[in-house]
């Protein structure tokens, strides 16, 4: 007989986070164009050579602090079919 225990993990969320500005931005433009990239150098500080295509829509978000305002940014990565 095999015993598996789940350990619980205890996730905490600051949920004081103060935002001043939501931005909701939509990347829009032909396909192959370097919209992911873009979007991947901004949110996350990434570059990758060989990307495959976006299909459908995907969503990332940053948040920075500008002149003492917390500010983040919701951005939609569009698949260039518009």
């Amino acid at each position: 007989m095999v015993q598996v225990e789940k350990k619980q993990e205890k996730i905490d969320y600051d949920m004081e986070e103060k935002i001043d500005y939501v931005f909701k931005v939509v990347v829009i433009g032909d396909s192959a164009v370097g919209k992911t990239q873009i979007l991947s150098r901004f949110s996350k500080n990434e570059f990758c050579f060989d990307s495959k295509s976006t299909i459908g829509v995907e969503f990332q978000t940053r948040t920075v602090t500008i002149n003492g305002k917390v500010i983040k940014a919701q951005i939609w990565d569009t698949a260039g079919q518009e």
